[in-house]
């Protein structure tokens, strides 16, 4: 512990972000970073506690405390080196996790968590700009081959890990642009391709091969990719969109958020997007249908495409602002979370059922949308149920259908291999050994274990690439 009165004498300072008027004018990252000098106060502020909450609410196990009392001294370097044991990408989690970590921290009890996400990116931002990091080359080469299915964040950790374990690694996926969910679900606003890429590089230099434009399953066999190496890993995502099926659902106008975010990220890089299939915000009004992260992303982008207004609706009820500490402390809290992209225009409304979409000459024009309200049932239970009488419209010209994902998708790669699904339609494979139901099959990320975040699939990455090592060698001296 560094500074033992650290977290009496300095208030919590988090980093910024540019205004509102300003960063809606682009699609450029828009966070302001702390002064060096800052970043080193609010490191004093960490407890170093005897049982380190933290660690139970970050899903890689980062070694917060470590890192922190490091920082306060000034030792940047090392202060790498144990955040890099822990986590190959920090500088995505330091941008777009949503920080458990500092739910799960001690001086969270008084509002006043340290600011471990911020000084996390700090980290990693400087050992770029310094150079520390650098191609972890293998020493020796074992000869074994793996495929990875799927460029995300679990893909990309779990590749990374077997090379740097000496393996031979190619990673496919059915984009032109390698990142997965990173490189197209999030907006260029949150996490900018940069980024990805310089880490592709490294990776590269490590020996990982990549093959976009290689849809696995329709492009490339998969029984050609079982001939051809020792191992096969399973990281292609639930992509499974939720549904809305109700009346109107085949009005133009209506379209999945992921959809809606992949071409705004495709333009961001150059793309030309062809009229016809052109989804666009612009000078229109925009109900967003889920309050989730993915929302979210949604508004922000709808924003910055110039819409006359934008609505996002959420079925469940609207969260307290304040959670009971004492109730939900250590672990996650439900509470109110508003984004960045809230901030930058928009409307909030909870406990909102979607009827039906109503339209004109084939096209969407509104919503028809119901008052939810939690009622109990004879057994028991408490269910929603709609208001009687409640009825209301709301003006739409572009609906974003933003309830997250049901599976991965069936069709293909995983039909082709025959895998055995869990009760959510998941690929079932334990967190012991990752392996599927077919032999020499391992799988990680939200295939496995459905949607979830970037962090929780770096986690299954590593861990994936663990068992596959010890899987091909009898034993792995990778990190779980």
């Amino acid at each position: 512990m560094g500074k033992p009165t650290g977290f009496l004498e300095i208030p919590r300072q988090d980093r910024g972000y540019a205004p509102v008027a300003e960063r809606v004018r682009h699609f450029q990252e828009f966070m302001t970073s702390l002064p060096e000098s800052e970043v080193r106060r609010q490191g004093s502020r960490c407890m170093d506690c005897g049982i380190p909450f933290c660690h139970q609410g970050c899903p890689v196990n980062n070694i917060i405390p470590d890192w922190n009392d490091l920082v306060y001294r000034g030792d940047w370097r090392q202060a790498l080196e144990i955040l890099h044991s822990t986590n190959n990408f920090p500088e995505f989690t330091g941008r777009v996790c949503p920080a458990p970590c500092e739910a799960s921290c001690t001086l969270n009890l008084s509002d006043s968590p340290v600011t471990i996400k911020t000084i996390e990116c700090a980290i990693i931002d400087k050992g770029w700009e310094m150079g520390w990091v650098q191609p972890q080359i293998a020493e020796h080469r074992t000869g074994k081959r793996v495929a990875v299915i799927g460029s995300g964040p679990a893909g990309m950790a779990c590749a990374q890990q077997l090379a740097r374990a000496g393996h031979g690694v190619v990673v496919y996926d059915k984009h032109p642009r390698i990142g997965g969910l990173l490189a197209y679900g999030i907006p260029d606003f949150k996490l900018g391709n940069y980024l990805i890429d310089r880490r592709i590089a490294q990776m590269l230099a490590e020996g990982v091969e990549f093959r976009p434009n290689s849809h696995v399953g329709r492009h490339v066999p998969v029984g050609k990719l079982l001939d051809e190496f020792d191992a096969l890993v399973l990281a292609c995502g639930a992509e499974q969109p939720r549904d809305l099926p109700i009346a109107g659902r085949d009005l133009y106008g209506i379209h999945f958020a992921m959809d809606y975010l992949i071409q705004q990220n495709q333009r961001d890089e150059g793309r030309t997007i062809p009229k016809a299939d052109e989804i666009t915000a612009r000078d229109k009004d925009v109900v967003v249908i889920g309050g989730g992260d993915t929302g979210s992303d949604c508004i922000g982008t709808a924003v910055r495409q110039g819409a006359r207004s934008v609505m996002q609706l959420e079925i469940m009820p609207k969260p307290p602002v304040q959670e009971d500490k004492l109730l939900t402390w250590p672990r996650w809290p439900m509470k109110l979370r508003t984004s960045t992209s809230h901030q930058e225009g928009c409307d909030r409304d909870w406990e909102v059922g979607s009827k039906a979409f109503l339209g004109e000459n084939g096209w969407v024009t509104a919503v028809q949308a119901v008052r939810m309200q939690w009622q109990k049932q004879p057994d028991g239970r408490q269910a929603m149920q709609e208001v009687i009488g409640s009825e209301f419209a709301i003006k739409a010209e572009l609906v974003l259908l933003a309830m997250g994902f049901t599976q991965p998708v069936h069709e293909g790669l995983l039909a082709e291999l025959g895998t055995a699904y869990d009760e959510r339609g998941n690929v079932r494979a334990n967190n012991d050994n990752y392996q599927t139901s077919i032999n020499r099959v391992f799988a990680a990320g939200d295939v496995r274990s459905g949607q979830s975040l970037v962090v929780w699939a770096i986690r299954e990455g590593r861990q994936c690439a663990r068992a596959v090592d010890e899987y091909l060698l009898g034993q792995s001296e990778l990190p779980r």
